[in-house]
């Protein structure tokens, strides 16, 4: 796939059927994410592969962190958390593991994070894999943080369902204009 072919048309695709990435394609999405913008050369971030039985897992996680979080919540609700993971048959989770540094803020981290976590969209979607970038309240949640083994510096930075789209959507891209403004030019 062409580079800007690649960058005006990958969409998120909601739902996500077999197959998983295989081990080389996800080789590639990985080394993608190495070459994010990284000031300092931190690489502050790290990911966690969920797949088959793991995703079950993860949800009783979300049901977990939901229960402490709200003990009014509802079964349907618990339902809803379970099953999320099984929209897809692999989920990445991509972690900021953020440290104190001199010249390196935080939110440079979190970002290049966020970097690397888009690279592997990128490639994954330049080899054919569909993907979702996912986050919400579980994505925030400190006993998700804890049940997943988060370290005190770390936060999620998304949940990256891929697989195959069962549907392919087509988004139509704005124009420059409603998001560009020319400054300093007489």
């Amino acid at each position: 796939m062409q580079a800007l072919d690649l960058l005006l048309t990958r969409v998120s695709s909601p739902v996500l059927d077999e197959p998983a990435p295989t081990p080389e394609q996800l080789d590639l999405i990985f080394r993608a994410a190495f070459r994010a913008p990284d000031h300092g050369g931190l690489r502050p971030y790290r990911f966690l592969q969920i797949e088959g039985q793991g995703r079950e897992r993860l949800g009783k996680v979300f049901v977990e962190a939901a229960r402490v979080e709200n003990p009014a919540i509802t079964d349907a609700e618990l339902d809803k958390l379970a099953g999320n993971p099984l929209r897809a048959p692999m989920i990445l989770v991509a972690i900021a593991c953020l440290q104190d540094h001199p010249k390196v803020p935080l939110i440079e981290q979190q970002i290049t994070a966020g970097c690397a976590a888009h690279s592997m969209i990128l490639a994954a979607f330049a080899q054919g894999i569909d993907s979702i970038w996912r986050s919400g309240a579980m994505a925030f949640n400190r006993d998700v943080h804890r049940l997943l083994g988060l370290e005190a510096n770390e936060e999620i930075i998304g949940f990256i369902y891929m697989g195959k789209a069962r549907k392919h959507r087509v988004v139509p891209c704005p124009s420059p204009g409603e998001f560009v403004q020319r400054w300093g030019h007489a």
